[in-house]
């Protein structure tokens, strides 16, 4: 029978307790969440959904084409100018996911007989595009510079090194730091992907390369989402002119894939011009996961402590996270459950997002939901 597999995959999903579902939610839901990537609050923010409206108003409904074709409007290019300008570097590409974004960094920056010397904490966009590209790929123990030089030591030709800026599982921070000195000791390159650093991470959310003080490095490339601490959708690649150039011609998901929707354009630069008149959104974010964590931990529960905005609650079992976070939407609170293969460690765990947007009552609630419905 044709994909018979499929069938034999879904079987064993079921026993592991890795059945995942989709479940719709309302547009006014009465849960408490931590489990979106709203860091700021932003998403629904009056001049980010007005600055939506107006701009499919005026672009249309969708951007019509591929970048190259018809798909890039003044507002992609008047974005593009300010997220460059205000993350330090010289020049920006957006694309229409985080996910294209990476593809597109890593495949098109590791040519054939390159070496890609990968974290093993990194996310799937960062995996699937060392899997598309035609370079060499030596995976890394985590957030370790020193495996980073033993690994660039092997390699006599064009190498990069790619890894998260804030991983997204535990929350943890790259070395960022000693991850550009061990590139520059051999003449490598830095891809890295600031999805959980942006808004949350550097003066005014400026980022994780910034607060690092590596923005505008002429051998770094970040990407990063708009679809997190910004509240809208897409992606974008930001680094040195010539890189950015090399994209424009060279990255596939660039080229033959359809433009940024003219709202998500428009709801991101809304946002980030927000962001520069409340940069204090950024250090609340950051204070909420901070207390998170304190008041989780004094209750006896297992967190990781938070670099940046997410926070992670270990859980015994597949089963038992899958449980615990029902048990918490039963109570009203909606958090994230992280399993295999979503996981590198094989740890399931429950993931909370902090907000600049929650305060003292929200904040206690969710301590107190999380710990009475433990496993």
């Amino acid at each position: 029978m044709a994909f018979g597999w499929i069938d034999e995959q879904a079987d064993a999903r079921r026993r592991a307790g890795l059945v995942r579902t989709l479940r719709p939610r309302p547009a006014d839901s009465p849960l408490l969440d931590l489990a979106s990537n709203d860091y700021l609050g932003l998403a629904r923010h009056p001049e980010v959904t007005d600055a939506a409206a107006v701009a499919a108003r005026t672009w249309g409904g969708g951007s019509t084409g591929s970048r190259l074709v018809t798909g890039t409007t003044e507002l992609h290019t008047e974005l593009e100018r300010e997220l460059a300008d205000f993350c330090g570097f010289e020049a920006a590409l957006v694309f229409s996911s985080g996910y294209a974004a990476n593809l597109a960094a890593v495949a098109a920056l590791a040519p054939h007989g390159s070496l890609i010397v990968s974290d093993a904490g990194n996310h799937a966009s960062l995996i699937d595009g060392c899997r598309l590209a035609r370079a060499t790929t030596q995976v890394v123990a985590h957030a370790d510079p020193e495996a980073v030089r033993k690994a660039l030591g092997t390699h006599a030709g064009e190498a990069v090194l790619v890894s998260d800026t804030v991983f997204s599982v535990d929350g943890d921070a790259a070395p960022l730091a000693e991850f550009a000195a061990a590139c520059r000791e051999h003449g490598a390159g830095l891809v890295v992907d600031d999805a959980h650093g942006l808004g949350v991470l550097g003066p005014g959310g400026r980022g994780a390369p910034h607060a690092a003080g590596l923005a505008g490095a002429d051998d770094l490339v970040v990407t990063a989402t708009l679809s997190k601490s910004l509240g809208s959708q897409g992606g974008a690649v930001l680094g040195p002119a010539r890189v950015i150039e090399h994209l424009i011609n060279a990255a596939r998901t660039f080229i033959f894939d359809t433009g940024l929707a003219p709202a998500a354009a428009g709801a991101a630069l809304a946002a980030l011009r927000l962001l520069r008149r409340e940069p204090e959104r950024a250090v609340r974010a950051r204070t909420v996961a901070t207390e998170l964590h304190a008041r989780l931990t004094a209750a006896g529960l297992e967190a990781v402590r938070p670099d940046a905005a997410v926070v992670s609650v270990r859980a015994p079992s597949p089963e038992s996270a899958v449980r615990w976070a029902a048990d918490c939407r039963a109570a009203g609170l909606a958090v994230g459950c992280f399993r295999p293969p979503s996981v590198p460690d094989g740890i399931s765990r429950l993931r909370l997002t902090a907000r600049a947007d929650l305060f003292g009552a929200q904040i206690e609630r969710a301590v107190r939901v999380i710990g009475e419905t433990r496993p």
